[in-house]
């Protein structure tokens, strides 16, 4: 009996010692597969199977992968919704199959807030959960799903997302939002936030410290309410919405990305020039999600085409540049080999 009793002690020590002493979280920005309205014209070949073959090798290199899902999963029905200025009106929606390409491609999580979550009312979300619920994917930012609580490698990690529109969890209700974060942050390791935000195109690339107005809309002040999430107990920030990549920032040793982009946008989304040059971030943190350094991996899209490596890194160097834009004090180094760190590194 004593003899066992050792074993057994040893065994535990073993794997107490075998512990992760890092984590990495994956990031990546907006996803629209491929649309089935308002005809089959907008879907990829061989229902999307081929989109991410080019880099799964780099997301399924991580702990934890995210992405943002654009539009609904929904084979048909539903109501389609409608705006204000049909001239800047997208309504997308993927067949419920392809969140086997996400599965397939390494994702564990996907935001659901952003403005197409609700792009066929409650329909098309109560369809978006069942099919990611079908795959194993984890999902956040709904109302009806303000966050989840998971568990890999012995490390809990929390999601949740926000975004200014009707049935997400509101980005401009900052309390609430911090009030989410405390609770998840006094039952998990990691949290982890994604937001969608920010005024979209070319022209915005730039973090502007204040509220953004974009077609009449309040697309939230990303940088005042990034802080105060990591203030609250946030320990990386994932930023969609403007459909460009931003810059980068490392607040209180806690990483945020505050716009990852067009990542995988089949048809649909203006990928032309800057708006089809996305990163997949990598970060490397502490099991208490202590930023530690990151990679970035640079993406691009054509219309119609799958996600593929960008060799040029064209990606990399508008970080760069924007990072030394809009955060001058900051003293991340951003190396041409797509390394992130700090001056501590």
């Amino acid at each position: 009996m004593r003899c066992i009793f050792i074993l057994l002690l040893f065994g535990s020590l073993s794997l107490f010692a075998q512990k992760k002493d890092t984590i990495t979280v994956v990031g990546v920005g907006d996803i629209m597969m491929g649309t089935n309205y308002p005809d089959k014209g907008g879907l990829p070949p061989n229902d999307g199977v081929n989109l991410f073959k080019e880099v799964e090798s780099v997301l399924q290199n991580a702990d934890v992968t995210m992405g943002n899902l654009e539009g609904v999963l929904l084979d048909e029905g539903g109501t389609a919704k409608t705006c204000r200025d049909p001239k800047v009106c997208y309504v997308f929606r993927s067949p419920v199959k392809y969140a086997q390409n996400l599965s397939a491609a390494g994702f564990d999580i996907m935001s659901l807030a952003n403005n197409h979550a609700g792009d066929f009312g409650d329909v098309g979300r109560k369809s978006s959960m069942k099919a990611l619920d079908e795959v194993g994917i984890y999902h956040a930012g709904l109302t009806t799903t303000p966050y989840v609580i998971f568990e890999k490698n012995g490390v809990r990690y929390g999601f949740t997302a926000f975004a200014p529109n009707s049935g997400c969890l509101s980005l401009n209700d900052i309390p609430a939002a911090k009030a989410i974060v405390q609770k998840l942050d006094s039952l998990s390791d990691v949290v982890i936030v994604s937001f969608h935000g920010g005024a979209e195109g070319p022209q915005h690339q730039h973090v502007p410290r204040k509220n953004e107005i974009f077609y009449g809309e309040n697309r939230g002040d990303v940088y005042a309410f990034a802080h105060s999430l990591i203030d609250s107990g946030a320990d990386i920030i994932f930023g969609h919405g403007p459909h460009v990549t931003r810059a980068i920032e490392v607040y209180k040793n806690r990483f945020i990305a505050y716009s990852l982009g067009n990542f995988c946008t089949y048809s649909g989304i203006n990928v032309s020039g800057v708006n089809g040059l996305a990163p997949i971030i990598k970060v490397y943190a502490s099991p208490k999600g202590e930023f530690m350094k990151a990679h970035i991996t640079s993406t691009n899209q054509t219309f119609r085409a799958n996600v593929k490596i960008d060799a040029q890194l064209q990606v990399l160097k508008r970080i760069q540049q924007l990072t030394r834009e809009d955060f001058p004090e900051s003293t991340l180094k951003i190396n041409d080999d797509g390394w992130v760190l700090t001056s501590t590194n």
